[in-house]
């Protein structure tokens, strides 16, 4: 037998409860998933945006979060960017004389 649905006004105590610093560092780990699947997929525009999304968020995290969650994701993010670095690096580069 299925839940019955929450009503509007368990939905809106549901949302209340959130802290937007858990939100923050689910979205910095979906970001950093994604990032390495843009890059395996050499999607390298995509994963680009994703470090700067993610470098653009560390910040806000700094005294809101727990500090070594926190340091995680910095490792993260240097990891990324090695990852990135390295898939840019591999990519043949287009000739101008080709033009």
């Amino acid at each position: 037998m299925a839940e019955p649905e929450p009503t509007g006004e368990q939905l809106a105590e549901q949302i209340r409860a959130l802290k937007i610093s858990d939100l923050v560092l689910s979205t910095v780990s979906t970001l950093g998933q994604l990032t390495y699947v843009k890059i395996e997929a050499n999607e390298l525009d995509e994963a680009r945006l994703a470090i700067d999304a993610i470098a653009a968020l560390l910040p806000v995290l700094d005294g809101r979060a727990d500090a070594q969650l926190v340091r995680d994701f910095v490792q993260l993010l240097a990891n990324v960017r090695l990852s990135y670095a390295s898939a840019v690096s591999a990519k043949p580069q287009e000739s101008s004389a080709d033009s």
